[in-house]
């Protein structure tokens, strides 16, 4: 009678259906887990982009810091040079102002500084403009912005210097491999 169950195993019977069946759980569980797991890693993966194409993460300032500097030391010699004349030396700084300004930031200077052409030669009024500290607050291959302050020393002939502090947002743009200043503000 052993023999009989022996062979009713082996060709199939009930005893062959458990068996089966039990050699099929690690196949289906280990497919289940494979889906899975591959499901994981493709969420894994969508916000892992998530995370690194954030804001933060293509603002240049933040990675590059020789562009960072490129930049600040471009903007900040601009500003020294088209805020800084003397009565006699107005037409130097409206040229320099034609070498780093474009677009508004030239309309509004152009507008500002024919005031400040007459002022200089009738007051004799010399200005002096330092940049103190100038941050990059958003870089990207062709634009940035800025937060500049500035020192400025007003001289009046026969009158002790004044001493002033600015503050000023400035938006510059890379053209043919240099920064050109295209707006400034006051904060």
């Amino acid at each position: 009678m052993a023999d009989a169950e022996d062979t009713a195993t082996a060709e199939g019977g009930p005893e062959g259906a458990v068996e089966a069946s039990r050699r099929r759980w690690p196949r289906v569980l280990g497919a289940l887990l494979a889906v899975a797991m591959i499901a994981t890693g493709g969420a894994l993966y969508v916000e892992g982009r998530h995370l690194r194409d954030t804001p933060a993460t293509t603002n240049l300032a933040l990675t590059d810091a020789e562009a960072t500097t490129r930049v600040t030391g471009d903007v900040s010699s601009a500003l020294g040079k088209i805020f800084s004349y003397g009565p006699g030396a107005t037409a130097v700084t409206r040229a320099a102002a034609k070498d780093v300004l474009a677009g508004k930031a030239l309309q509004q200077y152009a507008a500002l500084f024919g005031q400040v052409e007459r002022q200089s030669a009738d007051q004799k009024l010399t200005l002096t403009t330092e940049v103190v500290r100038a941050g990059v607050t958003r870089l990207t291959g062709s634009s940035a912005h800025l937060l500049v302050f500035l020192d400025q020393v007003y001289e009046r002939r026969g009158r002790t210097p004044t001493t002033a502090s600015a503050q000023l947002t400035v938006t510059a743009e890379l053209r043919d491999g240099r920064w050109w200043i295209v707006e400034i503000g006051t904060t």
